[in-house]
């Protein structure tokens, strides 16, 4: 529909663009036979440019900026940034552009967003059309990247301090440059833009945007160091992946490769956790870097970061021949003895690396889904797979199948040497557990294949077995497949809460799995819980769930009158506290429900708890039945359903009492107050006004004099 509204506005001022009726016409005509939103798009680009000198370049700039840019622009920002003229010494004011022009001179296809300031295309669908036309910008981040540059390298902006951080007012596109150069320059290096960043990063540590940049990306862990060490021009040529000045900066700055930042991060841990092979590749052929040197944040090894992100081609980079230690092929790494010095050691690569809370690069791999990397890492001799890591337990096969990861789950299961069975240390679940709760069918699927697979091992944290995991999320395939195997006890409760598979799925909702288990001669289907003494409809009365409850009702087995053992409450009188007017109804038909019970509590009445919580659609049912008092009090308060509606505000309920004849408007509860003075207490003058009408005759008006 947007598009439509788009495609009129654009072709009408396509049209307004001719100077003649005639043209107009031919125009007009021409749009009738077809012109799409592309070719409104083309047209509209082609007004640009007829607009012809700066009008023409402005408005084209501004497009090249809004469809290239790594995030929205704010309007002083591409004010800024297309004014800047690439290589010169600094910024002239007169001649930054005021955003009204900007957007004249985009033939309505820009528009500034009001709430926060930014500059966007009128329609998502032209981010699409100018990427389908690549030849429209042929130069678009090599162009940015030296107007970043050229703009980091103004003497007004090397003169900033980086602490305090500097008033964006005065420097609107510092940030945005700061943190954006490289990453354009990645991805279309130029001359100019090599030049540039060299003259940057020679003094960059006291460089302002260095302190920008570092405080963007250290937003992205929690640093539990407190030195603050400089993040070097090494450190950032490696975190934004250019490898074309590598060599040239090594020239101008002597430092050591393998120093660390204030993340204890080296320029090789940055490189790979972010899939830089190029850059990767350079530092490891350098004779003093320590490929495997962790960083002081996490422990992690560049190898464990790459691992993580599924940079496969980096992790290949790390275990080539020539960073395998001989003396620890075939065992255990960490288990062989010390026969190598530290300046032969450091050029090893351990594949089987643990960081701080133990977790190994297959692991991370695992648990992420790279499948490549896994069967990389498996290949290796001196990678365990089956090390849980001391956090939490967990193995590769755990962190694979909670996540899914069917293609790795079946590399694992095709080792020996990894145990199928293994619970973590923290929850106790196996990894058919978590593939249950997760509901992940292939791999619970891959995991009942195995005779060495117990089906009904409960976890230690709540002891739930994967059924009962599977019952209570839903996953109604991966129950069938539980049920198939044969030796699935479909009926086990937990140790915490005393549920079964079926009240589970019943306290949930889930239909599906409730009919199956239903349909099991080994289920009770009117089980309570140990905890609140709940049956399944209980449950599903309580929560609302009027399928389950259809289900549950047909089952003769089932006592739909059975209260709980908190509160005494029946299933009528949880679904009427809690306004289930569906369920209301299911249980009003059945004739052994009694509409009356009082729970065991407060002694109130399923219309008590209705009219006290407003819930004018069950009040009008329960109502509607005979065998309802509608005055009777509770016990704990002494208030009638017409007092509790009336202390409440819910004037709808209360003009329902008041029909009925059988209601006593003048009732006083244990505190020797009536409705009247409940509703007039909490100014809920509507039901004051209904309370008052003077054709009811009530003697509690006499209560406000």
């Amino acid at each position: 529909m947007v598009s439509r509204f788009l495609l009129v506005f654009l072709s009408i001022k396509t049209i307004l663009q001719e100077a003649t009726i005639y043209r107009r016409r031919q125009k007009l005509t021409a749009i009738g036979n077809g012109l799409d939103l592309g070719g409104a798009y083309g047209a509209t680009l082609g007004r640009i440019k007829a607009q012809g000198g700066e009008m023409a370049r402005l408005g084209m700039a501004v497009l090249e900026w809004i469809s290239h840019s790594r995030r929205p622009l704010k309007v002083d920002e591409i004010c800024h940034a297309i004014a800047i003229e690439i290589g010169s010494n600094g910024l002239n004011s007169d001649d930054i552009p005021a955003i009204s022009t900007l957007l004249d001179c985009c033939q309505g296809l820009v528009t500034v967003d009001k709430g926060d300031s930014t500059i966007r295309f009128i329609h998502f669908t032209l981010q699409e059309y100018l990427c389908a036309h690549p030849e429209l910008f042929t130069r678009a981040d090599s162009t940015m990247a030296e107007t970043c540059l050229t703009y980091l390298g103004f003497q007004h902006i090397k003169d900033l301090a980086a602490d305090p951080p500097p008033d964006p007012s005065g420097a609107p596109f510092l940030e945005y440059s700061s943190l954006y150069w490289g990453t354009h320059m990645r991805m279309e290096p130029s001359h100019r833009s090599r030049t540039f960043a060299l003259e940057l990063l020679g003094p960059f540590e006291n460089h302002v945007s260095a302190k920008l940049l570092w405080n963007s990306i250290s937003r992205e862990f929690s640093s539990r160091n407190t030195d603050h060490k400089p993040f070097s021009a090494l450190h950032c040529i490696s975190y934004f992946g250019i490898a074309d000045i590598a060599d040239n900066l090594l020239n101008v700055d002597k430092r050591d490769v393998n120093q660390r930042d204030s993340a204890g991060a080296t320029p090789l841990i940055w490189a790979a956790r972010y899939g830089h092979e190029k850059v990767v590749r350079w530092l490891l052929r350098k004779k003093d870097v320590q490929p495997d040197l962790p960083d002081t944040n996490s422990g992690r090894t560049a190898l464990s970061w790459a691992a993580e992100n599924g940079h496969e081609g980096v992790v290949r980079l790390f275990l080539r021949p020539r960073f395998v230690n001989p003396a620890r092929i075939g065992r255990w790494w960490g288990r062989a003895p010390r026969v190598a010095g530290l300046l032969l050691s450091r050029r090893y690569v351990n594949p089987d690396s643990s960081s701080k809370s133990d977790q190994r690069p297959l692991a991370w791999a695992a648990e992420n889904g790279h499948e490549g990397i896994v069967k990389l890492l498996l290949e290796r001799k001196d990678v365990n797979p089956d090390t849980p890591d001391l956090w939490s337990g967990q193995t590769a096969l755990l962190r694979a199948a909670g996540n899914g990861h069917e293609g790795i789950v079946k590399l694992l299961l095709e080792r020996r040497d990894v145990k199928p069975d293994t619970p973590d240390t923290i929850n106790g679940q196996t990894p058919l557990s978590w593939a249950a709760e997760n509901g992940h069918e292939g791999t619970a699927k891959l995991l009942l294949g195995r005779k060495d697979v117990n089906p009904n091992t409960p976890d230690l944290l709540f002891s739930r077995t994967p059924l009962s995991r599977a019952a209570g999320n839903g996953h109604k395939r991966v129950v069938e497949l539980l049920l198939e195997r044969g030796d699935a006890n479909p009926d086990t409760p937990d140790t915490i809460h005393g549920q079964t598979p079926l009240s589970w799925a019943a306290r949930n909702g889930h239909e599906g799995i409730v009919k199956l288990l239903l349909a099991r001669d080994d289920v009770n289907c009117d089980t309570p819980d140990t905890e609140y003494g709940r049956t399944p409809l209980l449950w599903a009365s309580r929560n609302g769930h009027e399928g389950t409850v259809r289900l549950l009702l047909g089952w003769k087995d089932v006592n739909p009158n059975e209260p709980d053992a908190e509160f005494g409450q029946t299933p009528l009188s949880w679904a009427a506290e809690s306004g289930h007017e569906g369920v209301v109804k299911l249980l009003l038909g059945r004739t052994d429900v009694n509409p009356d019970t009082p729970d065991t509590w407060y002694a109130q009445t399923p219309l008590s708890w209705a009219a006290e919580n407003g819930h004018e659609g069950t009040v009008r049912l329960l109502l509607g039945r005979k065998d309802v008092n509608p005055d009777i009090p509770d016990a704990q308060y002494g208030q009638t359903p017409l007092s509790w509606a009336a202390e409440n505000g819910h004037d709808g309920v209360v003009k329902l009492l008041l029909e009925r004849k059988d209601v006593n408007p003048g009732s006083t509860n244990k505190s020797g107050r009536t409705p009247l003075a409940l509703a007039a207490a909490n100014s809920h003058d509507r039901v004051v006004e209904l309370l008052q009408t003077p054709h009811l005759e009530r003697s509690a008006n006499s209560v406000l004099a």
